[in-house]
């Protein structure tokens, strides 16, 4: 069976299992997912592309405008999957969906009227990746290491954060991928602010820089850092206290256990390395796939980790941070945004030592 209709027939057995005539996908992540990758967005800071898909029991649809059908349907390779388009001049309104659904049962992913919200069903079922999507995720993770590795070696004192922001944009665009999160802080900025919007201040000695590359709908989520000159040893301490935490989690990053599971090693882990509280300052990370995450792990969690599934922790402390995307494998995780030539601290958790990013030295 096929990726697109092996995705097909799982969406279909969840509308029978919740009694569900038709499904409308608005959001441009479900719109790629359901497609194999294709892009309904043309804003990228829009949750919902200029294209929806709507599944009836007999038929497939495409509702768009007359701006967007023919670049759906030729580069994004619509017309050979078989949907129907269903298309409406742009400066017309027309209720094509209220038609198309007359008598049904209607789900969708975001609030639509009359509409069962189905979008943490969509986002379960979406997470669950296919072989056809982990070789795309693959391919993807290369490049947003690539990426950032270039952006890494261009970064010097006396740059601003937005021109390295710039950089690292610039890396990744030009391989396909998108820029959906670019993060940069510099010297005290690290210490400040664990989503650093870049600004205009002037690299001095230590820059982080934080990217989730979007291409085909997916998303890796990874980040580095680069300091000039001698490390300090706060620094380096907090640096060896993430690689292990985050080690931790990517070591219970397996079935049968829970994000839940994950998320409370993280937490005893913190206080082993003697920062028992900094988790509270920011979100740990969790499961990835059409969204930087799909689900965002908690101490409660209850999501229960499967083979095929991916993964972008970021545990961080003042000053600190590790984060790279994973996927669960049948035997072993696999970090798909690792590079090769990047200094790492080896860390052992039973049986298995994990290389996690140092900061860069130059």
């Amino acid at each position: 069976m096929s990726e697109f209709d092996a995705k097909q027939k799982n969406i279909r057995a969840l509308l029978e299992s919740r009694g569900v005539d038709a499904l409308l996908l608005r959001q441009s992540g479900n719109f790629a997912w359901a497609t194999c990758g294709a892009d309904s967005f043309i804003n990228r800071a829009d949750l919902i592309g200029a294209a929806s898909l709507l599944l009836t029991p007999t038929n497939r649809y495409v509702i768009t405008n007359n701006i967007e059908a023919n670049r759906l349907m030729q580069e994004e390779g619509l017309a050979d999957q078989g949907w129907d388009f269903q298309v409406v001049p742009w400066y017309k309104q027309k209720d094509l969906i209220s038609e198309l659904t007359s008598g049904m049962k209607l789900g969708a992913d975001t609030v639509f009227p009359s509409a069962l919200d189905m979008s943490n069903e969509i986002a379960i079922l979406r997470s669950r990746l296919t072989p056809e999507e982990g070789e795309r995720y693959r391919e993807l993770g290369k490049l947003c290491a690539q990426g950032m590795r270039v952006a890494i070696d261009s970064v010097h004192p006396s740059m601003t954060e937005h021109e390295i922001a710039a950089n690292l944009s610039r890396a990744v665009e030009c391989q396909g991928v998108q820029a959906i999160v670019n993060l940069v802080a510099t010297d005290e900025r690290i210490f400040l602010y664990r989503h650093p919007l870049p600004t205009s201040k002037q690299l001095q000695r230590y820059a982080m820089l934080i990217l989730c590359g979007r291409k085909g709908g997916l998303i890796c989520s990874i980040t580095r850092l680069v300091y000039f000159g001698a490390l300090p040893d706060e620094i380096r301490r907090k640096a060896h206290a993430v690689a292990c935490i985050d080690a931790e989690m990517i070591a219970a990053t397996r079935p049968p256990n829970t994000m839940g599971d994950v998320f409370r090693k993280a937490q005893a882990t913190y206080a082993s390395v003697g920062f028992p509280d900094e988790w509270q300052l920011h979100h740990q990370g969790g499961s990835a796939g059409y969204a930087p995450r799909e689900f965002t792990a908690t101490p409660a969690s209850t999501q229960p980790i499967s083979v095929g599934q991916a993964f972008a922790w970021n545990p961080s402390i003042k000053g600190a941070k590790s984060e790279d995307t994973i996927l669960v494998g049948d035997h072993k995780n696999e970090i798909i945004t690792e590079m090769p030539d990047w200094q790492t601290i080896d860390v052992h958790v039973g049986d298995q030592i994990f290389k996690r990013p140092a900061i860069l030295e130059k």
